[in-house]
């Protein structure tokens, strides 16, 4: 299993309101290898809120696959290509990591 967590820090009260944008489902339910998203709301006492964005995949070939599909293309066409003073998003940092031990119930 290859786990990819994109964390994005966004100004204070806007996570809720971003977070069904990630989980509404499109043509990344069809790619090879995909098995599902998740948005955490991380509880900290920062002046801003953290989410994470967790994507599941087989492989990281299966997520590379995702990067170079339209269904990527399209999921991320509204963005600027320029920082938006009026975006609610104040940074990001994309981690990737193999899941090498598990325990499931």
């Amino acid at each position: 299993m290859y786990v990819v967590t994109n964390r994005i820090d966004v100004k204070k009260g806007f996570a809720e309101k971003m977070a069904s944008k990630f989980t509404q489902g499109g043509k990344i339910q069809e790619l090879e290898g995909f098995h599902k998203v998740e948005v955490w709301l991380i509880d900290d006492d920062e002046d801003y809120d953290q989410m994470y964005i967790n994507t599941w995949w087989n492989t990281e070939d299966d997520f590379k696959g995702w990067l170079q599909s339209d269904a990527f293309k399209e999921a991320h066409e509204g963005r600027s290509k320029t920082k938006n003073e009026n975006s609610p998003i104040l940074g990001n940092k994309v981690v990737k990591a193999n899941v090498i031990s598990e325990l499931k119930n």
